[in-house]
């Protein structure tokens, strides 16, 4: 029975399942944890600085080499039902060498909560940022949004989300530039796979929280990238999500890197010769 796109609920789970397709990602897990609880004790940071309400609305300070810089918020993947910031502290670590400061933020967790609430809590996170930026050294006009998976679709979200309607100090835009990573766009093949189990998606709601379906509120540059040996569809994403806002004036760019799957494609972001921190590098660089 066909359901999406030509594909049948067999071959969409495999397009989807990141996981399954990577059967060593339990050691690239493990690997992350390590390598950022050592990135964590050497940084200059603080850590867990709340900005929301919520239990899980925490995010890691951390600290620029020097004043007025980019401020970069980084938003994990993980379907939006796992992993946490703290596998991810030395991803970022080539950026604040670069000389941003880099915010590495928490979000609720589905199944506990919805997709809609943990866009709504990302919103909150670039709120406090704007506010807060001076505080620790950033530019609260630099700020970057940089999302991996589905921190990729909720960095989508934040470039169409009306910022006037949240505050009235806020610009029509605070974010300078965005940088999706593997991210999904449209939601709604997810509802004819496994992973929707915790996220609890119908085709409705899919559609409603789909950036594709969306029109750029913030007119900032916007890059996607993906790894090489990704699925078909992970790569569609990007690209149909590109040509789309692209009709509707985005302006978007395109970087495919060879060689890297769903989970080794947001290593490259902590080393600090890669491609994929040099076209973070030129976005900060764009959008001033």
């Amino acid at each position: 029975m066909t359901l999406y796109r030509g594909y049948d609920a067999h071959q969409l789970e495999a397009e989807y399942n990141a996981r399954a397709s990577i059967p060593d990602h339990p050691l690239i897990f493990a690997r992350w944890a390590a390598q950022s609880a050592a990135a964590r004790k050497r940084a200059f940071a603080r850590l867990d600085v709340a900005y929301g309400d919520g239990p899980m609305e925490k995010m890691d300070l951390f600290h620029p080499p020097r004043v007025a810089a980019p401020v970069v918020l980084f938003i994990h993947g993980g379907y939006w039902r796992s992993l946490d910031k703290n596998d991810f502290s030395d991803k970022v670590s080539a950026l604040t060498d670069a000389g941003a400061a880099v915010a590495a933020v928490n979000y609720s967790l589905c199944p506990s909560v919805t997709i809609g609430e943990i866009v709504d809590e990302m919103r909150r996170a670039v709120i406090w940022l704007w506010r807060n930026a001076q505080t620790f050294g950033g530019d609260p006009y630099r700020i970057q949004i940089v999302g991996h998976s589905a921190g990729g679709h909720l960095a989508a979200m934040l470039l169409a989300t009306h910022w006037q309607d949240l505050g009235s100090d806020l610009p029509r835009c605070p974010i300078q530039s965005a940088l999706g990573i593997s991210g999904l766009f449209d939601l709604e093949p997810l509802v004819h796979t496994s992973i929707n189990a915790e996220l609890r998606l119908t085709v409705e709601a899919a559609k409603a929280l789909s950036p594709y379906y969306m029109r750029p509120v913030c007119r900032a540059p916007l890059a996607l990238a993906w790894g090489g040996n990704e699925s078909d569809e992970f790569k569609r994403q990007s690209r149909d999500f590109a040509e789309r806002w692209r009709d509707l004036g985005a302006q978007v760019r395109l970087l495919e890197i060879p060689g890297r799957n769903h989970l080794t494609v947001v290593e490259d972001l902590g080393r600090g010769e890669s491609e994929l921190v040099q076209l973070a590098l030129e976005l900060q660089k764009m959008g001033r």
